[in-house]
């Protein structure tokens, strides 16, 4: 499938009424890690007017799943740099390694992604390694490495003054290039990782969710887990917002041939103002298109609220047998 991005500037303007608010959240968030989130779930078969809704499972977390524990070890995270021939600049990621970590081992891999106004660094406010170093120590989870790559793939991958500009949407966007041509081949280089296809893993909060559905489903045969937290409009065609789409709704989903996913997980937060009901519409699609996966909505907004929830329900999910 080829890359498609709206290029009018109807687009941007409209783009910067509903992701005004999205650099400020990534920032400023709450972190409460002792909150526990009132969950709504639907099934997969949900009618496209999410009327008939039945509850099939818990997404609660418990109270203290972000907290950092006294009797745990959560590994090393470090901050890294390679090359991009993609972008023609050296980038920066965080790699974040279980307890224990051996050269003697294959260790699974998570491809986690921050939102348009972040880099690198934003999913450290979300606390991923308590999240998942938890999981893992009390046997919920394998144990995996993380990637958290900048996903704004351009020269200058700094935040810039206008994070709604064209320039840096398309940034986002090219980053499935700089993923396969650079990045990948970096981790799998210098980490004893797994490169088999049931041990490799794509999520993103907002934008980055929107990013890690576009790329998880253009790569089908790389990414058999896919995650995406409060998913950002532009997958697909939006009138209201002459978005032409990354996929046309009839491209979004898995046809005869293509290796089908082990798990494609969407959630979003119940009082979200600021993408309202995209995560559903893309959602609803996958339902029309016949794609299993699972939905659920959870108390909180455009926040680490929702992602941190999101993550731990992934997280606890892949990389199982």
């Amino acid at each position: 499938m080829k890359l498609k991005t709206g290029k009018n500037i109807v687009s941007i303007l409209c783009i910067m009424v509903l992701f005004v608010s999205i650099s400020l959240s990534a920032c400023g968030e709450s972190t409460d890690d002792t909150k526990e989130p009132s969950v709504e779930t639907t099934t997969e078969k949900e009618t496209e007017t999410e009327t008939e809704e039945e509850v099939v499972e818990n997404y609660t977390t418990p109270t203290d799943f972000a907290t950092k524990k006294s009797d745990v070890d959560y590994g090393k995270l470090e901050e890294v740099e390679y090359n991009s021939t993609t972008t023609g600049n050296v980038r920066k990621c965080y790699v974040l390694t279980p307890a224990g970590y051996s050269e003697e081992k294959e260790y699974p891999i998570l491809y986690l992604l921050h939102g348009i106004g972040g880099t690198h660094t934003e999913w450290l406010g979300g606390s991923p390694q308590n999240i998942i170093g938890n999981l893992i120590a009390s046997g919920e989870a394998k144990e995996m490495i993380v990637v958290m790559p900048n996903v704004r793939a351009m020269a200058n991958d700094g935040t810039p003054s206008n994070i709604l500009s064209q320039e840096n949407i398309d940034a986002f966007d090219n980053f499935i290039n700089d993923l396969k041509v650079d990045l990948m081949p970096f981790i799998e280089e210098n980490y004893s990782v797994s490169t088999k296809w049931e041990d490799t893993a794509i999520a993103g909060l907002s934008m980055g969710g929107r990013e890690a559905l576009f790329i998880g489903f253009s790569m089908l045969d790389t990414f058999s887990y896919i995650g995406a937290f409060s998913p950002a409009p532009g997958l697909l065609p939006d009138t209201s917002l002459d978005y032409a789409g990354q996929f046309q709704e009839d491209e979004f989903t898995i046809t005869e041939g293509d290796t089908i996913p082990k798990l494609i997980l969407i959630c979003n937060g119940q009082s979200d103002a600021t993408i309202g009901t995209v995560p559903s519409y893309y959602h609803n699609t996958l339902t029309n298109n016949n794609v299993d996966h699972i939905w659920y909505t959870t108390t909180g907004g455009h926040d680490f609220t929702v992602w941190k929830n999101g993550l731990y329900n992934f997280v606890s999910r892949i990389f199982k047998d």
